[in-house]
């Protein structure tokens, strides 16, 4: 039987830090992930998401995420796509970190976004799975920047930024869950960003990138 990993390459792809295993959702992560998102991500009236997914009823927030999961891979394209990462602590899923791009060939440019579960707030695994991934792209895809952004009062996410060496990209003024936010937007280069003291652990490289057409 052929292995699905032959057929979607990406499923093989793991990034593995010190204290972190970062690899794509199949099917079988879903309940975990809505379990963890479930648990709590951020505190009442202060939803970082420009889609307040997380403030979905329970019985709607599981086809929520398992559509978006789906929906990411179906239209999953070279010149357009989205890898959703799980993120693995002592064994136990905790969130996701995403990173994508449009026209890579060209602009060389890749953007991230993240949640992590709060009960693992506050020991810095926000900052290594970003890292995993800006690593990732810079030493492995040959990306030339990585965009993010976040609301303007954020200062968690933004913390996480600049840790790493991202830069102030300029602000837009966005609709975010029906309400006007100022968001700050920021960029990293290989130049500028701050690599971790620790080595990026990465398998199923080569395959990923062949059926994303990067070479």
């Amino acid at each position: 039987m052929t292995a699905l990993t032959a057929i979607w390459p990406l499923f093989g792809l793991t990034l593995t830090t010190p204290r972190l295993v970062l690899r794509p959702i199949t099917d079988d992560d879903i309940p975990a992930a809505v379990a963890a998102a479930a648990s709590g991500i951020h505190d009442p009236g202060r939803n970082p998401f420009s889609n307040p997914w997380t403030e979905l009823p329970a019985d709607a927030l599981g086809p929520n995420m398992a559509q978006w999961y789906w929906r990411c891979r179906g239209q999953a394209t070279p010149k357009d796509w989205t890898l959703l990462l799980g993120i693995w602590h002592e064994g136990q899923f905790v969130g996701c970190q995403d990173i994508g791009a449009k026209d890579f060939a060209t602009l060389r440019t890749v953007s991230t976004g993240s949640w992590l579960k709060q009960s693992v707030h506050g020991r810095g695994l926000g900052t290594e799975m970003r890292a995993a991934v800006v690593l990732w792209a810079f030493n492995w895809l040959g990306a030339e920047v990585a965009e993010s952004e976040a609301a303007a009062w954020n200062s968690s996410s933004l913390g996480v930024s600049r840790a790493l060496g991202y830069e102030l990209n300029g602000t837009a003024r966005m609709s975010w869950g029906g309400k006007a936010v100022d968001v700050q937007k920021v960029r990293v280069t290989p130049a500028t960003f701050k690599r971790p003291d620790w080595t990026l652990q990465v398998e199923g490289h080569e395959a990923a990138a062949k059926f994303l057409h990067i070479s």
